[in-house]
Order: structure tokens, then sequence, then C-alpha cells
């Protein structure tokens, strides 16, 4: 009997769930098929976001920009730094250290976004102006990299943001998939005369590595969706700027946490059809994070 209604609670658990997803996505369709229909843009490519005009004209192009670039850049930054903490942690700090540094980790996790936001308002911002001064002079070139001294409220600057924030969760995955090696295949290369280096390279990295992407993946999700921090140190607008230092862009979850405040019945179901995008993204980004996951069968669960 117990184990009938162990079943049924864990059946019906994993329904719920399927059906709140499914009723979340049926009210963002139903309510971007309404702005979309009365759109005089093209809402995959039109640059300018004036839901409120009349008639209306909005689009997601520069979102769409704006929301993968800093992605990449926040995980270009953050998974080698969280990479090599985890191997620090696991295979290289003597266990007095290892301890502090994984609380402090995890600690970073639990800070709010908005604190986030305030600290990269209020300290990052001010001084990465050296930093990007140093940029353009040696890779200004690139146009990418050019700066001309303006306030650096940029792509750039939200992308090292978000790589602080998302760097605990990858930490804490990689670190747990590392510690996961079984201690045979570290022994057996230890045995043949390979280095500590070696070690990591030839037994732990190879185990690890569908874990270490799951874990950007997991990553790459928050950074996609990441609102408050984000909407306090942009400086958006409505162009696509190649130049990554300067002012210039905007994200999805930025866009609909500024504008909602102000945007009216149909402004409202423009936001809605903006974050149907993002949900989809999200969304793609968590499957695919699963099928990584679940191609071993030590982090799937899969005795088969």
């Amino acid at each position: 009997m117990g184990d009938r209604v162990f079943l049924g609670l864990s059946r019906g658990s994993g329904i719920t769930l399927l059906v709140i997803m499914a009723a979340i996505a049926a009210f963002l369709a139903y309510r971007a098929a309404l702005a979309l229909a009365d759109n005089e843009g093209n809402f995959l490519t039109t640059f300018e976001w004036n839901a409120n005009a009349n008639p209306p004209v909005f689009g997601i192009a520069v979102l769409v920009f704006g929301t993968i670039v800093s992605s990449v850049i926040a995980m270009a930054i953050a998974v080698p730094v969280a990479v090599a903490i985890a191997l620090f942690v696991t295979h290289y700090a003597p266990r007095r250290m290892a301890t502090p540094i994984a609380y402090v980790i995890d600690l970073l996790a639990a800070v709010p976004s908005i604190v986030y936001g305030l600290w990269g308002a209020l300290f990052l911002v001010p001084h990465l102006t050296g930093f990007y001064t140093w940029l353009d002079e040696y890779f200004g070139w690139t146009v990418v990299l050019s700066y001309d001294g303006s306030a650096p409220r940029s792509l750039m600057t939200v992308g090292i943001l978000l790589a602080v924030m998302i760097l605990p969760i990858i930490t804490n995955v990689s670190r747990e998939v590392f510690r996961q090696t079984p201690q045979m295949h570290e022994e057996a290369a230890l045995a043949l005369g390979a280095t500590r280096w070696e070690v990591i390279r030839t037994a732990v990295l190879p185990f690890g590595r569908s874990g270490v992407i799951s874990a950007s993946m997991l990553g790459l999700g928050r950074a996609l969706g990441e609102t408050m921090a984000v909407a306090t140190v942009l400086s958006p607008s409505a162009l696509i700027n190649p130049e990554l230092l300067q002012p210039g862009g905007g994200t999805f979850a930025q866009n609909i946490a500024s504008a909602f405040k102000e945007a009216g019945q149909y402004g409202r179901d423009a936001l809605i059809a903006s974050g149907l995008v993002l949900f989809v993204i999200t969304l793609l980004v968590n499957g695919a994070a699963r099928l990584i996951i679940a191609r071993r069968k030590e982090y799937s669960g899969a005795n088969a």
C-alpha cells in the first residue's frame, strides 16, 4: 500500500508540473498572438520597440542580439574560471583550505540578483573605465573592443556581471562531478608515473566533460533570464551596436522589467510575446542540458 501511495504521489507531482508548464506556455502564446495580430513591424527583424504607438511597431532583433551576446561573454569568462576553481578545490587545495572556499562559493549562489545589480552599478561600472581604455588602446582596431570614454554601461559590462553571478552554479556542479571520478582511474594513472596535472587531463576531465557541459548550460539558463542586475547596469538602446564596450543593445528580461510599468494593455501583450521567445529559448537550453546528462548513465540514473 505504501509503495502504491508513493508511486501515485510521485506520478501526480510530475503530471502537475507538466500541466503547469503547459498552462504557462498556453497563456504566453495566447497573449502573444493578440499582440502580433496588430503589429506593424516584423517581430523577428524590427529594431524598434514602440508597442504603445498607434499603430504599434515592435520587434525583438535588438533583444535577441543583446541577450545572446551578453550570455556568450558571461560563459566565456565564467566557465574556465569555474572549472579551474572546481579542480583546485577537489584535487589541489588541502582540506582546511578547500572547505572554506566551497562554503564561500555556496554563499555567492544565495546572493539576490538586486544585490549583484547594486554592486555592479556602484562598484563595477566606475572601475571598468581603465580596463576598457586599455582594451581600446591595444584591441580597438577590432571595432568590437573600441571605446570612446563614455560610461561603461554596455553589453560587455553586463557579460562580466553575469559571469560573476553564474560562477557559483557552474563551480558547484563541476566540483561534484569531479569528485565522482572513479578513484581507480586516478590511482592507475599515478601508478603509471603520471603527474597530478596528467591525472586531471587523462582521467578527471574526460570523465567530467558531460557534467561540466550540463553545468555550463544551467549557468547559461540563468544568464539568459537575468533581469534586475542587467537592468541596473545596462543603458539600453534600439540599435545593434557592434562596439561591445559602448552603451547600447538590450535583453529580453531587462526590456520587460523596464517597460512593463509604463505599458498599456497592448504593450503588455507585446512584452509577453517577447517573454514567450525567452521562455522557448530557456526550455531549449535546459532540454539540451538534460540530453547531455542522459548520455551518461552515471548522471542520468539509468541502469540499462
